[in-house]
């Protein structure tokens, strides 16, 4: 007895789903695919349904590099700085380098310091220095009046 095989080709394959799609949306089947399971309706607002995985989103970098672009400018430029300690001290000086845990500071009328960043409260330009301020009776000429 011999036994006949048939194989169906893509062809044949492909016109066929597209025979049972064209009979479900005549149906009012849209949500059926012709392989029996149901597609994937998008939901309002959201993205369309992919076959791709979505990845999950990626934390924020731990550096931003912006610590590293500012000393960089204040060291290009020879900016005078100062650095307000912890304890309150004031340091002033310009910037020779830096590396992840310490600044080196250059003065004209003192030495060289090297100062730990842990051990800085804060560092502003020397140039927004605020004088502190005078009362204003005290500036103003005194009149025969008074």
């Amino acid at each position: 007895m011999n036994r006949k095989l048939i194989r169906t080709t893509l062809a044949d394959v492909k016109a066929r789903r597209e025979q049972n799609q064209q009979r479900d949306r005549a149906n009012g089947n849209a949500g059926q695919s012709g392989m029996g399971q149901p597609q994937q309706q998008p939901r309002p607002g959201g993205p369309p349904p992919s076959s791709i995985q979505v990845r999950k989103r990626q934390p924020p970098p731990t550096e931003t590099h912006a610590e590293i672009y500012y000393y960089k400018k204040q060291i290009d430029a020879h900016t005078p700085m100062i650095l307000v300690l912890e304890d309150g001290e004031e340091i002033e000086g310009t910037i020779e380098w830096y590396d992840r845990g310490a600044l080196k500071i250059n003065r004209r009328s003192a030495p060289n310091l090297l100062v730990l960043k842990r051990h800085i409260k804060y560092i502003y330009k020397a140039e927004e220095r605020v004088t502190p301020m005078t009362r204003i009776d005290d500036s103003l000429p005194q009149t025969a009046e008074s």
